[in-house]
């Protein structure tokens, strides 16, 4: 076996098998062939590649719906526990597609949209409106108008001047539209500042402070139909105790406001956190669904009031994990590096890391450390992230294993810029060369969903495997659907 490389960060460690697939990061039916290959959900790697070219989204489905199933059945089991139900609702924006919006709603979850592009899509793929909720903090009114007549369950209010354009759309309509307000509690979880959505100085939200005169106005609204406080505390959170400090936070309001009126609800928000590498260690769902209930029931208890309906909306936690990027190796590159750089600290919950290096990197400096550039054909247009949070993410070679020497590698993408890096650190046998598929894990979350046409690269295609079947269910673009829309063509003809 070869040596660690000083170039690695502290937290990542040398494999004792560099084709090994832990299963805390890749989705359940990933395994490697007798011959090595990466097969998912029986769909071998060199098949999917060949049939659909990379770099490909391949999502297990059969890993998604468990995952849905199983955070509602735990969420319903211990909150029943304390003697109430749950609303558990598919974070949509982590990725969505009429597909995933069928799966979420015959598996018995709502779910959560944010525009009116997904509130299309959800409605495509055949979720009723009641079982929708509209988040934003601008909606436009033409979004507003299209929730209410289609009779979504639920709008989040996010600022004052949307209790009038709600009640007015409600009005014109000739309907009771249900609302909850969106509360900025103060809590921030162990997260990246970007991603910090619960702290004072942010765009989402109403101050604690000011939601007693806030629910006033909602209920002096006939059209409005006050279903509760909502939350939302960061995302990639790795352990419940924010949630439980933002539920007490909204609890002494919850109970001032159950003196002018009903207050049946009180909803969560999401940001369960995966692992995106083997140092990732996120709290099993059924044990934060008991710490939520608890925390929750305590609170009741202590206040002397009934526990409300609770709502959650997970969107990583159930996507995130079941999908994989496929890739093409392309350029290989062995770059000498003279001294390692000091270490950025960062918090060990993150959405990503979120900064460069996880916390405990080594300082210690070096000379003749080789750190090995692998480049594909992707990169920042089909998974910002790393750019964009300093996200870590693993890496294995998909066509084949391999015996050679474990290397430290950076796995770069082919866009015209420096940071268009797909994993910052991880290792691979050191005989990975052009040509191999390289498998990236854990990126159904915000991969496709953020994707862009930076240098003209069409955005891949979504696939879905289950029983060794493949099937498109978000078609790649090709240079002619770019072409398409450029009008300067039809100016020159």
């Amino acid at each position: 076996m070869s040596s660690p490389n000083p170039l690695a960060p502290s937290w990542l460690e040398l494999p004792a098998d560099a084709n090994a697939l832990p299963a805390s990061v890749w989705s359940h039916n990933a395994e490697r062939s007798t011959d090595g290959e990466l097969l998912i959900a029986g769909v071998g790697a060199e098949n999917l590649a060949a049939e659909f070219g990379t770099p490909l989204y391949v999502v297990d489905e059969a890993d998604v719906r468990d995952r849905a199933r199983g955070i509602r059945d735990s969420f319903d089991r211990e909150f029943a526990r304390v003697g109430t139900t749950v609303k558990v609702y598919y974070a949509g924006k982590a990725f969505l597609s009429t597909q995933v919006a069928a799966w979420m709603i015959d598996d018995g979850l709502n779910i959560d949209v944010c525009s009116g592009g997904e509130l299309a899509v959800a409605l495509a793929g055949g979720a009723p409106a009641a079982r929708l909720g509209l988040h934003g903090n601008n909606k436009s009114l033409g979004e507003i108008d299209r929730a209410v007549s289609v009779g979504l369950g639920a709008i989040v209010l996010d600022s004052l001047i949307e209790i009038e354009r709600v009640a007015d759309a409600a009005a014109r309509h000739s309907r009771v539209q249900g609302v909850r307000l969106r509360v900025n509690s103060g809590v921030h979880a162990s997260t990246h500042e970007y991603l910090a959505t619960a702290r004072e100085d942010q765009k989402f939200g109403i101050p604690l402070a000011d939601v007693p005169a806030t629910v006033a106005l909602i209920r002096a609204r006939p059209e409005l139909e006050f279903l509760g406080l909502h939350s939302h505390i960061g995302s990639q959170i790795f352990e419940s105790d924010g949630f439980a400090e933002a539920a007490r936070r909204l609890f002494a309001v919850h109970v001032e406001l159950l003196a002018d009126g009903p207050v049946p609800e009180l909803n969560l928000g999401g940001g369960f956190g995966i692992a995106y590498t083997s140092a990732d260690v996120a709290l099993p769902i059924d044990v934060l669904a008991a710490n939520l209930a608890d925390a929750v029931a305590g609170l009741a208890a202590e206040f002397g009031v009934d526990v409300p309906v609770i709502a959650i909306e997970p969107g990583r936690s159930i996507i995130g994990p079941s999908t994989t990027t496929l890739y093409t190796v392309g350029t290989i590159k062995d770059v000498l590096v003279s001294t390692v750089p000091e270490p950025v600290e960062r918090p060990e919950s993150v959405e990503g890391p979120e900064s460069v290096e996880r916390p405990g990197a080594s300082t210690s400096s070096a000379t003749g450390a080789v750190r090995k550039y692998v480049s594909v054909d992707g990169g920042m247009s089909d998974n910002i992230r790393p750019a964009l949070y300093a996200a870590d993410y693993s890496a294995r070679i998909a066509n084949r294993s391999s015996d050679a020497d474990a290397a430290l590698v950076r796995v770069a993408g082919k866009h015209c810029e420096s940071g268009d890096i797909v994993v910052h650190a991880d290792y691979l046998p050191g005989d990975v060369a052009p040509g191999d598929l390289l498998a990236v894990p854990a990126t159904g979350a915000y991969g496709w969903a953020m994707a862009s046409n930076y240098n003209y690269l069409g955005r891949a295609p979504v696939v879905a495997v289950r029983d060794g079947v493949a099937r498109i269910i978000v078609r790649g673009e090709t240079e002619a659907d770019l072409l398409s829309r450029d009008a300067g063509l039809e100016n020159n003809a």
